[in-house]
């Protein structure tokens, strides 16, 4: 989750479910964003879901993972003109009605902010915990806060919070940039008493592999940036079991 848009947060959700299959678990992830759904990008994913029995849709699978978006079952340039209700009851069919199979752990893409997709998966499903996406600035940071809070007051652990877009090395001096600032996440992460899981740094690779639908972890797994997402992963896990 974040507080804001425009953190990266999906493509992390992307590679940590990765990273868990990486890890050797059977992983599948939920694109609980109904406004802009961006999994079916990422994965590289096309085509509807298999409809099995009544009502239940077979997830998409690609690298291991097994994938379900609203993004598989509607064009991908038609605006989602919806009210509240209707965003409610499309999260909840995607909760109770996709065939997972065998899952050791689903990774949800929740969508910025703290409104009705957060609360109705903290109320609907017996979540294990939130991490919290952030940029290091404190405008970013100001919005993670407000998720933080939100998780607090539904009861749903904090698993911890990750930097994105860390810090930028030049491809071509090896001059290591911090754009966005460095170490605000931690900062906040240890002011708050939650985990710090790790950082994550900003790198046109990771932006050139999500845009091909071919994500990092997935197609150069022993990448500098693979191995942070995996490493993360491994947090993540370990603060589940």
């Amino acid at each position: 989750a974040s507080g804001k848009g425009g953190v990266g947060k999906s493509t992390t959700s992307c590679n940590l479910a990765l990273g868990f299959a990486a890890l050797g678990l059977k992983a599948g992830i939920l694109d609980a964003d109904i406004y802009g759904p961006s999994l079916p990008k990422l994965f590289g994913l096309r085509g509807k879901p298999r409809q099995v029995g009544p009502r239940m849709l077979e997830p998409l699978e690609r690298f291991g993972v097994q994938v379900m978006s609203i993004g598989f079952v509607v064009e991908e340039d038609s605006a989602m003109i919806w009210r509240g209700a209707m965003v409610i009851s499309a999260i909840t069919q995607l909760l109770r009605e996709v065939a997972w199979k065998d899952l050791d752990i689903l990774v949800v893409d929740l969508p910025p902010g703290t409104g009705d997709a957060q609360l109705t998966m903290a109320q609907q499903a017996p979540l294990a915990g939130a991490v919290i996406v952030s940029t290091p600035q404190d405008i970013a940071l100001i919005d993670a806060r407000r998720g933080i809070a939100m998780f607090e007051k539904v009861n749903i652990p904090l698993l911890g919070l990750i930097e994105n877009m860390s810090s930028f090395c030049c491809p071509a001096c090896q001059n290591v940039t911090p754009i966005f600032g460095h170490g605000g996440a931690r900062q906040e992460a240890e002011t708050r008493g939650i985990p710090y899981l790790g950082e994550v740094p900003l790198d046109m690779k990771i932006r050139q592999t999500s845009d091909d639908g071919r994500p990092i972890v997935a197609t150069e797994p022993d990448s500098i940036h693979a191995r942070h997402y995996i490493e993360i992963a491994r947090n993540i896990w370990a603060t589940i079991v």
